[in-house]
């Protein structure tokens, strides 16, 4: 049995496929997620293992190193710098196989989602910021330093230069495409243009409504991530990108980034490339629990 975990910075789930089949998920339950503690991380995993488990799969955000498996995370600092495979490995007794959330996003959207069947996948995470994963054949490309697919990292560019905001990235570089393409890059642009405060809730449901302040900060946002989405996808030419996130449950928000990043495309399909994902809000569980089956599989084969 698998047990299949996906950490974030305020919560852990848990789950296991049900008859082996990681579209059908058993819930084992969800805890806060110590984020100073180490030793409280490992409990809490192991507080939600179930009996039976041989191999457990780990979502979470943050860039793991392919060559030693260190774990770069910025929101549990507990687990920032570790093999975290590794240790956990260590800590709760069977072999652990740790995959980058957008990376476990995109597998389980590449695999088994609106992404099944297509060779070339390419992933975008819209959500609080932004990330990405590209799926080759069923099999999520790392790259050389585990990187490849994040597209919000490299300078943001609009029509109107003028408009953009040049904010301080986490990743230590500035003006960003992540410090505007997510949720939080939305309501700052709102703040920017209109000097007023608002959730992207209420952004995107003034649009809806035909505001005309929320259409230029929508007309902007489609603008800056829309360029970032279509040079990704002139790079990689994918055949389908699974949208995801909470701004990518917005669907006429997903139509409408369509259209942008195909109007940009040097070769665009007749067909809608950006698609909203299927399998949220269970991706990551999805997703880490293929990675486990595959690594016990390649290890085992």
């Amino acid at each position: 049995m698998i047990c299949a975990f996906d950490i974030g910075g305020s919560k852990i789930a848990a789950a296991t496929p049900t008859s082996g089949d990681p579209a059908r998920l058993k819930p084992l339950g969800e805890v806060q997620t110590p984020t100073d503690d180490f030793d409280g991380f490992c409990a809490a995993l192991a507080a939600l293992l179930p009996p039976g488990a041989h191999r457990a799969g780990v979502s979470v955000a943050g860039v793991i190193a392919p060559g030693n498996g260190r774990l770069s995370s910025a929101n549990i600092p507990c687990i920032h710098g570790r093999p975290l495979a590794r240790d956990l490995t260590e800590r709760l007794g069977l072999p652990v196989d740790v995959i980058n959330d957008a990376n476990a996003f995109g597998l389980a959207e590449g695999v088994l989602g609106c992404g099944a069947g297509h060779r070339v996948v390419f992933a975008a995470i819209l959500g609080t910021g932004i990330g990405g994963a590209v799926v080759i054949d069923g099999r999520v490309h790392e790259g050389r330093a585990g990187t490849a697919g994040e597209w919000g990292h490299g300078p943001a560019s609009a029509t109107d230069p003028a408009a953009l905001l040049r904010l301080p990235c986490g990743c230590g570089q500035t003006a960003c495409v992540d410090t505007l393409g997510g949720a939080r890059g939305l309501e700052r642009l709102h703040r920017h243009l209109h000097d007023r405060r608002a959730t992207s809730h209420e952004i995107l449901s003034a649009w809806h409504a035909g505001d005309p302040a929320a259409g230029r900060t929508l007309g902007l946002y489609l603008d800056v991530v829309g360029g970032a989405l279509a040079a990704a996808a002139n790079l990689i030419d994918p055949s389908v990108v699974p949208v995801g996130g909470g701004l990518g449950q917005d669907a006429r928000l997903v139509a409408a980034l369509d259209a942008e990043v195909r109007a940009r495309m040097i070769a665009p399909p007749d067909t809608p490339l950006l698609r909203q994902a299927v399998l949220q809000p269970h991706a990551g569980l999805i997703g880490a629990a293929i990675h486990a089956g595959r690594c016990g599989h390649d290890r085992n084969a």
